[in-house]
């Protein structure tokens, strides 16, 4: 029996549902968009030219019964209305980062989908991304032992593209816009709880929003992650860089390519003389033999599909009846380090959590 195609409607047909537009026009998943909805008249007559319905309101793209599955990718500050809107009427909801700008409204949204009986996720695609599988299968693999550090970076020259992103009343800032993802990625890898978080957030050159920050995140069993986002560095350092009891692995950029080096065995005898080397006179930091070190090289995995299909596939999946997998309360714990976030750099002093 031929499987069920599931019918998109899209609220806010700006950039990012573009981009899911572009992924699901291949086919590679059982969902089709019927129409969308946007306020800007010029994207209701990119959408009919593309061979979509534009509604002339939410209220009537919610009202067709063949609708099934709800896209909120509008700005940040109107998810929570759109997407109880959505389940309200009976629809599932894929929501766009960040869920929500208050674990308040996200709590709202997930009684509402629980009231409706509906599936409600959120696109947290980056778990999917290259360098991401790779950072988690090599710390999986036990190479380096155990993890101790994870340092993760995303970092830029160009600034803050203009819209949302510059405006704080519409969740704007790098905290929102790209620090949700890499929290959730970190959050992902672990169950253990938070229990500390200190930022330091800059504005650099855009007054009103954070434009660079600087996260660390520690865990129950001290496991510590460092996140740094900047829009300002012309010298960029590796996306991950990992620290276990035994090794140390290095990834360098999103395809995923790095090392892995650990150790076989110790090298902690040292001679009575001090060695020359480029650090001074040093016998700490003087050069480990290399016959004590093994390294694995870290290539590209291409078995990754590293785009919007898993998200949708899991969505589809969780309508069905299986698990879903990127779930609301996940989600909540995200958002509840956010707000930490943002309190320890009023503050300037570490949040103590339980998240």
């Amino acid at each position: 029996m031929e499987k069920k195609i599931y019918r998109l409607g899209i609220i806010g047909y700006g950039g990012m549902a573009g981009n899911h537009k572009k992924q699901l026009d291949k086919g590679e998943v059982r969902v089709k968009i019927k129409g969308v909805y946007d306020i800007d008249p010029s994207r209701a007559e990119l959408a009919k030219e593309q061979g979509f319905l534009a509604y002339s309101s939410a209220e009537e793209l919610l009202s067709d019964s063949e609708i099934d599955i709800v896209l909120v990718a509008t700005t940040n500050e109107t998810h929570m209305y759109y997407a109880i809107k959505a389940l309200e009427a009976g629809k599932h909801v894929i929501c766009e980062k960040p869920v929500t700008l208050s674990s308040a409204e996200l709590e709202k949204i997930t009684e509402a989908a629980k009231k409706a009986g509906k599936i409600f996720t959120v696109d947290q695609n980056r778990r999917f991304n290259r360098d991401y599988i790779n950072a988690c299968r090599v710390i999986n693999s036990g190479f380096l032992g155990k993890p101790y550090l994870i340092e993760s970076r995303v970092e830029g020259s160009r600034g803050v593209p203009e819209g949302w992103r510059t405006d704080k009343s519409k969740g704007g800032g790098m905290m929102y816009d790209w620090g949700v993802h890499m929290i959730d990625q970190i959050m992902y890898m672990t169950d253990e709880k938070v229990v500390n978080v200190f930022c330091k957030m800059y504005s650099i050159n855009y007054p009103d929003v954070d434009d660079n920050f600087r996260l660390t995140l520690t865990f129950e069993s001290g496991f510590t992650a460092h996140i740094e986002i900047s829009t300002n560095n012309f010298i960029t350092k590796p996306r991950f860089y990992i620290y276990g009891k035994e090794g140390t692995a290095v990834i360098n950029d999103w395809d995923g390519v790095g090392k892995a080096v650990k150790k076989l065995k110790e090298d902690n005898k040292w001679g009575r003389e001090i060695q020359p080397v480029k650090a001074g006179p040093t016998k700490t930091m003087a050069p480990r033999d290399p016959s004590t070190l093994e390294t694995l090289e870290l290539t590209e995995p291409q078995d990754v599909e590293d785009n919007l299909n898993p998200v949708y596939r899991q969505l589809v999946d969780a309508i069905e009846g299986k698990e879903l997998l990127i779930k609301p309360s996940q989600a909540m714990r995200v958002v509840k380090v956010m707000e930490a976030a943002f309190e320890s750099d009023k503050t300037g002093e570490a949040i103590k959590t339980n998240i």
